[in-house]
């Protein structure tokens, strides 16, 4: 099964906005419609009929009637079609299916290393979307589009991979133009895993903050930012590279690491199963050092409880510039619940600044501990 690629949009320009109502107020008649987005009767007519017929609007019974036969309700059909998403990390790949309103409704993990190329690694999660949506019942042809969340610095306007510095073989990769090869969708969209992460917990938790912090940590340590309500990329789209912001020491801090080591270097899973392995205890990821965590080891909770205050220290130089309203951190299995210590709230809307000096002997640092420690949408 190859699908069918086409460069028709699945909803007209001219009906995206309303079709918007209908999925963000809900169930509304031809008159409440025409009330909110001020269209003509016979142009809101002729835009419905376009949604009707692609089947991505249905009737929903009736509204309560004043008198007189009950005004028809119109409504938006999450399930009409699905929608691919792919999350690639280091050493995993997710792949899962969601409807047009951003329900998961199938999904499979699987250990992939990044490093085995892009040919190896976009095969691979093409087999799993097709096998997702073949187990499903439903029609390839159901699929409308494509997301993909990538472990590195993505140039947006082209979805291809920017020096990315745990991806090698993938810099300047054409990551859309392979996925519509494999997958026969016209709408391959790729960016940053961070971003996505980011978009989503504004989208999902905080839609009514208009400047968020989303902290991932994983095999690297990044940021996706939101500020005045909108995803900030940067220049070249390596906004929120925080995993390189040198760790700033202070007298009170006690050995660990170089002098002048960044935050990857020591707050990262693999920078802290390092420093147990060096210490005699086997650890070969974060799993490793979160089990051992969970199970009370001296060491694994000494290390992740420095984890948690480089990861403070530096989040405070954030806080300080950029003035969050929220700061969440996030990230794959369970090292963000050990990075946090246990009185970490799973979200904050107290990020305000703070004398990084008053704060650098907490473990973590208020402004750390006062992060949402809770998993990515």
């Amino acid at each position: 099964m190859t699908g069918q690629e086409t460069d028709e949009p699945l909803v007209a320009p001219d009906a995206r906005a309303l079709l918007a109502v209908l999925r963000d107020a809900g169930p509304l008649t031809r008159a409440q419609l025409a009330e909110r987005t001020e269209l003509a009767r016979t142009t809101l007519t002729a835009r419905l009929e376009t949604l009707l017929d692609a089947g991505l609007v249905v009737p929903a019974g009736g509204a309560a009637s004043r008198g007189g036969r009950p005004p028809g309700l119109l409504a938006f059909r999450a399930d009409a079609r699905l929608v691919v998403g792919v999350d690639l990390g280091a050493t995993h790949a997710v792949v899962g299916l969601a409807d047009l309103a951003g329900v998961v409704v199938a999904s499979r993990a699987e250990r992939l290393a990044v490093t085995d190329g892009p040919d190896a690694v976009l095969g691979r999660v093409s087999m799993l979307a097709r096998e997702l949506v073949e187990a499903s019942g439903r029609p390839w042809t159901d699929v409308v589009g494509v997301g993909v969340g990538l472990p590195g610095p993505v140039e947006h306007s082209t979805g291809r991979p920017v020096r990315p510095p745990i991806m090698p073989g993938w810099d300047g990769f054409d990551v859309p133009a392979l996925l519509r090869e494999r997958l026969g969708v016209a709408l391959v969209l790729v960016d940053n895993d961070v971003n996505l992460l980011a978009l989503g917990e504004h989208t999902s938790a905080w839609s009514t903050t208009d400047d968020l912090l989303f902290v991932k940590v994983s095999t690297g340590i990044g940021a996706g930012i939101v500020a005045g309500g909108r995803l900030q990329r940067g220049a070249q789209g390596s906004a929120g590279d925080l995993g390189h912001v040198r760790v700033p020491f202070t007298r009170d801090t006690p050995p660990h690491g170089d002098a002048d080591a960044d935050l990857e270097a020591l707050a990262s899973g693999p920078a802290v199963a390092r420093v147990l392995r060096d210490q005699g205890v086997p650890a070969h990821d974060a799993d490793d050092v979160v089990e051992l965590a969970l199970r009370g080891h001296p060491a694994a909770v000494q290390a992740l409880r420095q984890a948690g205050r480089d990861l403070g220290e530096v989040l405070a130089t954030v806080v300080n510039l950029l003035n969050p309203g929220v700061i969440v951190v996030g990230g794959r299995s369970r090292a963000r619940e050990s990075t946090c210590s246990p009185g970490c709230g799973r979200r904050s809307t107290d990020a305000r600044p703070r004398s990084r000096r008053a704060t650098s002997r907490s473990c973590p640092p208020r402004r750390a501990r006062r992060a949402a420690c809770s998993a990515p949408p």
